[in-house]
């Protein structure tokens, strides 16, 4: 069983830093895989690494790299460390499971513990989804709603200045000129 490892961080923050957490869900990963080697699996040495790429959808080259490996019949099952490192849209994890199917591939997520070859493996898969969409719903609705009532109270919520206007220690003063 040819497992690729697949992690993902949505910022660029600590991606320079020795250790990151993209390493620590590949290591994670990797001991899960080591778990099951008397399976026959073995973790495959290419990285699928995607730092500073959101949840919010499939744009992101290494998942763009792994999927098209999955279609040359190089990988038997992808392993993360958590279902939320893929796309965080049911719908679009729904077509990405479907993808993984056609293409007789595995999947698997070592912190939540389901088969996706059984109904109730699909159910539980389902229900962690929704979870993780509407999570990235309520942060969007809350991140919409501060920028909202931050303009409401003449605060400048960054990008660039209006004309006639200018920055000022991230405020914005009239510009007289």
């Amino acid at each position: 069983m040819r497992c690729a490892i697949y992690t993902r961080k949505s910022t660029t923050h600590g991606l320079r830093d020795e250790f990151t957490s993209l390493d620590a869900q590949r290591d994670s990963c990797l001991n899960y895989i080591q778990s099951q080697k008397s399976q026959g699996w073995e973790a495959l040495p290419d990285l699928y690494d995607d730092g500073g790429f959101t949840g919010a959808n499939m744009e992101r080259p290494n998942l763009e790299r792994l999927l098209g490996d999955i279609q040359k019949k190089r990988i038997d099952c992808v392993v993360v460390y958590k279902v939320d490192r893929m796309p965080r849209s049911l719908l679009d994890f729904c077509k990405l499971l479907e993808f993984f199917e056609k293409n007789k591939v595995g999947f698997v997520s070592v912190t939540q513990h389901f088969d996706t070859n059984t109904s109730m493996g699909r159910l539980t898969l389902n229900i962690l989804l929704s979870f993780s969409q509407f999570e990235r719903e309520m942060i969007s609705e809350r991140i919409r709603d501060k920028f909202e009532q931050r303009a409401q109270r003449g605060m400048y919520n960054g990008g660039r200045a209006p004309f006639g206007y200018k920055k000022v220690d991230k405020k914005l003063v009239i510009d007289k000129q």
